[in-house]
């Protein structure tokens, strides 16, 4: 079985072209097979792109997919994306030039390839990859991120949503700052208290 957030060369390219609003701003977005929420920008992506401030300075889209969270966050900020899956990559620099945006897009298993911090981590996780690597991705973001700089993330409430907050407080000052048809809007402060 092939997942989204691997690299399998073997699912057959079918790309198609979405148009979405977000904010009230059109965007389009080439998808394919092989790709997370290949047929539209997914609720949970929505409800957390409605969800977050402007964000100024530097950004990181942590499993960028196609790319929908970096490239509307590009009007405001400088953002890196990272996938690990070449497809979605690929889609992402293909929409960044489709939506006249300056993004840096680049391969990296979780943090793996990522030396510099930022002001805001925000991602969509990849929850199926299991509690322990979700908690490896969500713990190590950390490291990533300037002092009181902040990771935004959706998570349904059937996915562990509330368990995840509980966890984040551990190492981060974590709040819910919007909740919408189950899907939690969370913001983790990196503060110099934890």
């Amino acid at each position: 079985m092939s997942y989204y957030f691997s690299n399998d060369n073997t699912v057959k390219s079918e790309v198609k072209k979405i148009n979405v609003k977000i904010n009230n701003i059109s965007y389009s977005f080439y998808t394919d097979n092989g790709v997370f929420s290949k047929k539209g920008l997914d609720f949970g992506t929505r409800t957390l792109l409605e969800s977050i401030p402007n964000l100024e300075g530097d950004i990181l889209d942590l499993g960028c997919g196609y790319g929908p969270i970096g490239i509307y966050l590009a009007k405001s900020g400088n953002v890196d994306m990272v996938d690990i899956n070449k497809r979605s990559m690929d889609l992402a620099i293909k929409n960044s030039e489709l939506n006249n945006v300056k993004v840096n897009v680049f391969e990296s298993d979780g943090f793996k390839n990522i030396t510099k911090k930022y002001d805001y981590i925000v991602t969509n996780p990849p929850i199926r990859v299991g509690k322990n690597k979700l908690y490896e991705l969500l713990f190590e973001a950390k490291k990533h991120l300037k002092d009181n700089g902040i990771m935004y993330l959706v998570v349904n409430k059937d996915q562990g949503a509330k368990s995840i907050l509980k966890d984040l407080n551990n190492k981060y000052e974590a709040n819910v700052i919007n909740k919408n048809k189950g899907f939690y809007i969370i913001e983790a402060k990196n503060s110099k208290k934890l």
